[in-house]
C-alpha cells in the first residue's frame, strides 16, 4: 500500500523508476514501427489505387443537393447526378436558370428533380430553404457546394461589397449549408459533403487575391470538416474537396495560357463528371486534371523564387476584366 502511494507521488511529480521509464519508451518505439508501417502501407495504397480506383459506389435514390445548378458546372453536375438515379435538388439564386436545369432533366426522363430559387450566402434563407426540401423531398443525403463567383481584377480594384460578396458566396456558404444538413446526416449516420474549391486555392495568382483566400478557405474548411467529423462514433459522414483548373463555364472571361495543347480549359462536362466519380470513390481531395495535385505539392518543397519562375514559365494566369 505504502509502495502504491509513493509511485503515486512520484508520477505526480513527474518521477519515474527506470523500469517505467523503459516500458513508457518501448511503448513510443512500437508507435514509431506502426506509424512507419502505416506510411509505407498508404504509399503503396495510393500507388496501387492509381492503376485499381476503388469501386464507384451507387447514388440510385439518393437525395442530392447542388448549388449553383443554373448554369455551367452545377448544370451538369445536376444532369449527371440524374443520369444515375439519384434524386436532385437544385439550388439558384437564378430561378429561371434553375427551372430549365430540372426541364431538361425531367426531358432526359431521370428521376425527379426540385428546384429551389436560393441565396446561399443568407444563413437564414439558407435554413429555411432546407426545412422546405426536407418537408417536400426528404433528408439531403449528399451535398454539392458548388455555387460560387469569381470576378477578376486587383485587389485595389474590388469594393468592399464585392469582396463580401465573393466570401458569402464562396465562403460562408458552404458553413451555412453543412450547419443545415450535417445533423441530420449525422443522427442518420449516413452522408458525403463536397466542397468545391480551385486550383485557385492551391497557388495564389494575380487579379484573382480574394478569389483564391475564399478557395483557400474552402480547402481548410474540408480538412478540418473531415478532422472534426472523426469526433463523431460511427456517423459515416464523407467529405471530398475538388480542385479544378480554369473550367469553360464563362467565369474565366480573360485566360491567358502559355501552352495551350496541354493547359487548355476543362469543360464542365467533364468536370462535373470527375467530381462525380471522386465522390462515389470516396477521394479526400482530387485536382482536376490529377496531375495538378502532384505539381502543387511538389512545388510547395521548393524555394518560393522557384516556384515563381515555375509560374511564370508556365505562363497561366486571368487577365483583368476591366481592361
Amino acid at each position: 500500500m505504502a509502495q502504491t502511494h509513493e509511485r503515486r507521488e512520484r508520477n505526480q511529480k513527474g518521477e519515474m523508476s527506470g523500469v517505467e521509464q523503459a516500458i513508457q519508451i518501448a511503448g513510443i518505439a512500437c508507435d514509431v514501427v506502426v506509424l512507419l508501417f502505416k506510411f509505407v502501407y498508404f504509399f503503396f495504397e495510393s500507388i496501387y489505387r492509381k492503376f485499381v480506383p476503388a469501386v464507384e459506389e451507387s447514388v440510385k435514390g439518393e437525395v442530392v443537393l447542388v448549388t449553383g445548378a443554373g448554369h455551367g458546372i452545377g448544370k451538369q453536375l445536376a444532369t449527371q447526378y440524374a443520369s444515375h438515379g439519384a434524386t436532385v435538388v437544385c439550388w439558384d439564386i437564378n430561378a429561371e436558370n434553375n427551372a430549365a436545369t430540372v426541364a431538361d432533366i425531367a426531358k432526359k426522363g431521370y428521376p425527379k428533380a426540385y428546384s429551389y430559387s436560393c441565396d446561399v450566402s443568407n444563413r437564414q434563407v439558407v435554413f429555411d430553404t432546407v426545412a422546405k426540401v426536407k418537408k417536400d423531398v426528404g433528408d439531403i443525403t449528399i451535398i454539392v457546394n458548388n455555387a460560387g463567383i469569381m470576378p477578376t481584377h486587383r485587389l485595389l480594384d474590388h469594393t468592399q461589397q464585392e469582396i463580401e460578396r465573393i466570401f458569402g458566396i464562396n465562403v460562408l456558404a458552404h458553413f451555412w449549408i453543412i450547419q443545415a444538413i450535417l445533423p441530420s446526416m449525422i443522427k442518420n449516420k449516413h452522408g458525403h459533403i463536397v466542397n468545391i474549391s480551385s486550383c485557385a486555392g492551391l497557388f495564389g495568382l494575380e487579379n484573382l487575391v480574394p478569389y483564391c483566400a475564399s478557395k483557400f478557405a474552402v480547402v481548410g474548411l474540408s480538412e478540418a470538416l473531415y478532422q472534426e467529423l472523426k469526433l463523431y462514433p460511427g456517423c459515416n459522414v464523407k467529405t471530398t474537396v475538388i480542385c479544378p483548373y480554369m473550367v469553360d463555364t464563362g467565369l474565366c472571361k480573360n485566360p491567358v495560357m502559355r501552352f495551350k495543347s496541354t493547359m487548355q480549359m476543362e469543360t464542365p462536362e467533364a468536370v462535373a463528371a470527375a467530381v462525380i466519380s471522386a465522390q462515389r470513390r470516396g477521394e479526400k481531395a482530387i485536382t482536376v486534371p490529377d496531375w495538378y495535385f502532384y505539381l502543387s505539392t511538389t512545388v510547395r518543397t521548393w524555394p518560393m523564387n522557384s516556384a515563381d519562375a515555375l509560374k511564370d514559365f508556365l505562363g497561366a494566369r486571368l487577365e483583368s476584366d476591366l481592361h
